[in-house]
């Protein structure tokens, strides 16, 4: 096949546990001065004219701990499978043709029965499992089709120690987006909907000019910060909207699933169906002292700072600059670059 796509090579600098910073081998100096065309490792394609007609066949393909990046192409298409990536499989990159036509989907759910009698349960209900480290994903849609009514349904669940996302789509209900606790992620340009704590877990994780839309009245993030981490969930020039069908007033930036649950939003655009008092205790008064759910200079008819819970902060403008990406998630803020991708 000789046609080409563009393809964004990401890197970058993580502190975690106290190690020293580490250093993606894709990083932009190593590259911009090559201006060669990046081959796709393998290619998946559903009408056979790829080198696998599955995702996990292609992730199965890629060496064990490599540490330069694998790249698999895939072609439009909706990839009904569960898929893993595993922890032996650092350095995962997968390239959608098509954000919007290119979907990774499967239906389990929480309460589903596995084969052997036993419930998934809610992290087993994931149509996507991502454990490798250095887990890159660009282009695509992440699925769980189980329905509303369903229950707890993961589109994707993270367990790798780091991995971004750069104009990916995440669609679920109940707990659409998860990420472990210790883990760090970095999110540009994607979507995020769902309605019931559709954003949760322990995770670091930065979003940046995200789109968050919910399906109906509930809850968008339940954060479980570990007690001692320094950061948990930042929204960087984010918008947040809802389906017309969702009742002005109806829904929380925010719950503590854990009592040290910490949520940030920098400067959001936040629709009318974002509730007053914006946050929610879980109905323990005690989270109200170790949560910390902040928001700095919040535009938009859901803006509201000065009905919101008195437990919640506004940001003062140095506040703020404690949550930037380089404080966050490393010392330097990861480096873009497009090159175009030679196909097979």
């Amino acid at each position: 096949m000789a046609c080409s796509v563009l393809l964004l090579a990401v890197y970058f600098v993580l502190i975690a546990g106290g190690a020293p910073n580490q250093k993606s081998p894709l990083a932009p100096d190593q590259l911009n001065g090559a201006n060669e065309k990046i081959k796709a490792d393998v290619v998946v394609a559903l009408d056979g004219t790829g080198d696998f007609t599955t995702v996990q066949e292609a992730i199965n393909a890629a060496p064990n701990k490599r540490t330069t990046y694998f790249y698999i192409y895939i072609k439009k298409g909706s990839y009904k499978e569960v898929i893993t990536i595993p922890k032996n499989k650092d350095h995962i990159y997968l390239y959608g043709e098509d954000a919007k036509y290119t979907i990774l989907t499967f239906d389990n759910y929480a309460k589903r029965l596995k084969p052997d009698g036993a419930e998934y349960g809610t992290s087993g209900s994931a149509s996507f499992f991502a454990n490798g480290n250095f887990f890159v994903a660009e282009n695509l849609t992440f699925a769980n089709t189980a329905g509303m009514n369903a229950g707890q349904a993961l589109a994707i669940n993270i367990g790798g120690l780091r991995s971004s996302f750069r104009n990916c789509r995440f669609l679920g209900h109940q707990d659409t987006w998860y990420a472990g606790s210790g883990t760090f992620q970095y999110l540009r340009d994607c979507y995020i909907e769902g309605s019931v704590d559709f954003i949760f877990g322990g995770s670091t994780a930065f979003f940046d000019e995200c789109h968050i839309q919910s399906t109906r009245n509930g809850y968008i993030t339940a954060a479980s910060t570990p007690e001692g981490q320094s950061f948990g969930y930042i929204f960087r020039n984010c918008s947040i909207t809802a389906y017309p069908t969702v009742a002005p007033g109806s829904v929380y930036l925010g719950r503590p699933w854990r009592p040290h649950a910490s949520v940030v939003f920098l400067q959001p655009h936040l629709g009318k169906h974002i509730r007053s008092e914006g946050w929610h205790n879980w109905g323990k008064t005690a989270n109200e002292t170790t949560a910390f759910y902040a928001e700095y200079k919040s535009a938009g008819e859901g803006a509201s700072p000065d009905t919101r819970v008195a437990w919640s902060h506004q940001l003062t403008s140095n506040q703020a600059t404690d949550y930037t990406y380089e404080n966050t998630m490393g010392s330097q803020h990861p480096g873009f670059v497009d090159d175009g991708v030679a196909m097979k």
